[in-house]
């Protein structure tokens, strides 16, 4: 692996990178953002007996975006590492076409989002903006206007989390009203969400399961929020109307983490 070369371009783009060998479960294998004293960098952890090769496919410096590609035997992974407001992040492509940076961002775009931008946006250097006709976008998150939704006001919720799973900080909306979908359990220990009957099992057999800050809440409903949508490494948006809720396609990535959508 051209460690020097991953290294100088990932600093094109004003960000560090350290590569290193796995030795403990507390660093798994794979791409992740660290902190050190010096601030964030990209961490790619390699297993001594992984043949994979990271490569660069495209850089746009002005953007602190890049395409890396991680090579192995028999299947090729992607994933977009760049800035995003206030912070460093990698994430998982979707899409064997994908060979730069804004065909990446385009992928990670859900197909509602894309015909959406299809028929609202005319102009080409709008439609990967964070904000345009067709949606508002905070982190993996993007809200699309649903202006003919109408909700009985009893069945709003407030200051409601969204989360993608996995331990991930979740983003809180103001005003929330959601459909359908599959009711779970949610704690530390099981972030991914456990059926009422795992819950209730859980229960019973480990006196410490009671502890462990359970919340219930929903996997793949149809969500719709309005108001302030805030979480800490994001700039506040303020959604003016009903929009829907749609998370990015990273969780169809092959190099993806275990993702579900959580409300």
């Amino acid at each position: 692996m051209e460690t020097q070369l991953l290294e100088t371009m990932f600093g094109r783009m004003g960000a560090r990178l350290k590569i290193s060998e796995t030795v403990s479960r507390r660093r798994p294998a794979g791409i992740d953002i660290r902190s050190d004293k010096w601030g964030e960098y990209f961490d790619i952890g390699v297993e001594a007996t992984d043949l994979v090769e990271y490569e660069v496919i495209d850089i746009q410096p002005r953007q602190k975006h890049l395409l890396l590609m991680a090579r192995r035997d028999n299947s090729k992974q992607k994933f977009l590492c760049g800035h995003d407001e206030r912070h460093w992040f990698v994430c998982a492509v979707p899409g064997e076409s994908v060979t730069n940076v804004r065909s990446a961002m385009e992928a990670l775009q859900p197909l509602e989002v894309r015909t959406a931008v299809g028929r609202r946006v005319k102009r080409i250097k709008d439609r990967l903006r964070r904000r345009n006709k067709a949606f508002v976008r905070q982190g993996e998150w993007f809200f699309v206007p649903a202006p003919e939704l109408s909700v009985n006001p009893k069945l709003v919720l407030r200051n409601e989390p969204i989360s993608r799973g996995g331990g991930s900080k979740p983003h809180l909306c103001q005003f929330l009203w959601r459909t359908g979908g599959d009711a779970v359990y949610v704690c530390r220990h099981y972030p991914q969400g456990v059926t009422s009957d795992t819950y209730t099992h859980l229960l019973r057999t480990n006196s410490e399961a009671g502890g462990w800050d359970w919340r219930q809440m929903f996997r793949d409903a149809n969500v719709y929020v309005r108001g302030r949508i805030w979480h800490p490494d994001h700039k506040t948006v303020v959604l003016d109307g009903w929009h829907r809720v749609l998370m990015n396609t990273e969780h169809l990535a092959p190099g993806a983490r275990n993702v579900v959508f959580l409300d």
